[in-house]
């Protein structure tokens, strides 16, 4: 991925109404589907008590039309979640060593 523009952020809303801006890392294609991977843009606050680890890593939604719109969901199994993870990771590190 080329950072020549910088980087690329968004604001999402969750099911509870907070805010949460992420950073844009990769957009790739599979299973005739799109996926983007995503940073959170503030790092965690291990101060906070609903701080969990796992919550702060690579962030994977998928793109779906809705009503003419392109909406970010979150993904439907762990298994998929699983292989586009694996992925992004092979993607990610293969951009690192070059």
């Amino acid at each position: 991925m080329s950072d020549e523009y910088g980087s690329d952020f968004i604001t999402i809303v969750d099911e509870d109404g907070s805010e949460f801006e992420l950073e844009h890392l990769d957009t790739m294609e599979w299973n005739d589907e799109t996926y983007m991977a995503f940073l959170p843009a503030e790092e965690a606050d291990p101060a906070k008590p609903d701080f969990d680890d796992e919550e702060y890593g690579l962030i994977i939604l998928k793109v779906v039309e809705e009503d003419g719109e392109e909406q970010l969901v979150t993904l439907d199994s762990e298994e998929e979640l699983e292989a586009v993870y694996q992925l992004f990771m092979e993607r990610i590190f293969e951009d690192e060593e070059e």
